[in-house]
Formats: C-alpha cells, structure tokens, sequence
C-alpha cells in the first residue's frame, strides 16, 4: 500500500529538514541588520537561503505539498530563534514554498528534474529582486551597487537551490526518504 502524500514518515521528513533549514533561516535573519548596514548587495543572495526547504524536501520526497509544509515548519523554527522576524519568515514560506508547489504542479507532481527547481529559483530570484529594489532604495546606491545587487538577488536563489539539490541527494543516499516515495512509474515521472 503507498503512502499517503503526508503521512506520518513524510511529515517526520519534512520536520527534520525544517529544523535544519529553520536554524539556517533564523542566522540569516539575523545576520540581514548587519548585511544591510556593511554590504547590501549581498542581501539577496542572503534571502536566498530560504529556498532550501522546499528544494531539499520536493527533490527527496518527490510528493505533493512537502515543499510548502517544509516551509511552514522551517518558518517556525526561524521564528523560535529570531522571532523578530516572525512575520519575514512566514511570508518568505508561503511565497517561496507556493512558487515551488505550483511549479511542481504545472507538471502534475511527475517532474522532479533539477532543471525544474532551477527555474523555480529564477523565478524566486526575479520576484526577491523586484522586491529588494523597492525595499533597499536601490536609487541612492552607486550605479555598480544596484548591479551587483540585483544579480545576486537572482544568482542567490539558484545557488542555494543548486546546494539543496546537492544536500537532497546525499540525504537520498543515506535512504531518509525510504518508504516515502510513490511507487515509481518510469524514470522520466521522476526526473532521474
């Protein structure tokens, strides 16, 4: 009998990955006030980080709703050890674990090539971006600043994104997500 989407193992899964993404979401909550003070071009690669839960949990579940699950309780992690930031961490959850739900589901959750959750993450670096620029007042910073800026708030999600699928695989290795998968129906359903 395959398990249900969620099940008990799938949530105990998404649970642990939170919990490490979460504490990695919470230090760079923390470290933004000092980012955004010495080198605020960098503040979009940094926001960048919290694309792994879902990159890690949608690459080793293979499962609808995992991604934005994983989020949610990352989000609350975070929030435990910075909650200043509650409300940052679980907009950033819903927006980026939504974005990469909806991505799946554009393929009917048979798609989990890593080309997929790369153009996710363009997808997220655009809109972080767009976002970054009107919240920083990119206008007042040197021409070359803005630049920098706003390529690292797209190269940012990508290259976290690209970590995660790596972390995923090793975590596939270690057999975490045993008993978690559907029944395979071909490699292409997966995306290898």
């Amino acid at each position: 009998m395959a398990p249900s989407p969620l099940s008990t193992r799938t949530l105990l899964v998404c649970a642990a990955i939170g919990v490490g993404t979460g504490l990695l979401g919470a230090l760079a909550g923390w470290i933004t006030v000092a980012v955004l003070a010495t080198a605020p071009m960098v503040y979009g690669f940094v926001l960048g980080a919290h694309v792994l839960p879902g990159v890690i949990a949608q690459r080793l579940l293979r499962l609808p709703g995992v991604a934005i699950a994983t989020h949610l309780l990352a989000a609350l992690v975070s929030s435990a050890f910075a909650p200043v930031y509650v409300w940052q961490f679980l907009a950033t959850a819903v927006l980026f674990g939504g974005l990469q739900e909806a991505s799946a589901a554009i393929s009917r959750y048979r798609s989990w090539a890593p080309l997929r959750a790369i153009a996710t993450a363009v997808v997220i670096g655009a809109l972080v971006a767009v976002a970054v620029a009107f919240a920083a007042d990119l206008d007042e910073l040197a021409p070359w600043v803005q630049l920098v800026y706003l390529v690292l708030a797209v190269v940012g999600p990508v290259a976290w994104t690209i970590a995660g699928l790596s972390i995923s695989a090793a975590l596939g290795r270690a057999g975490v997500a045993s008993g978690t998968r559907p029944p395979a129906r071909g490699r292409a359903a997966h995306g290898g």
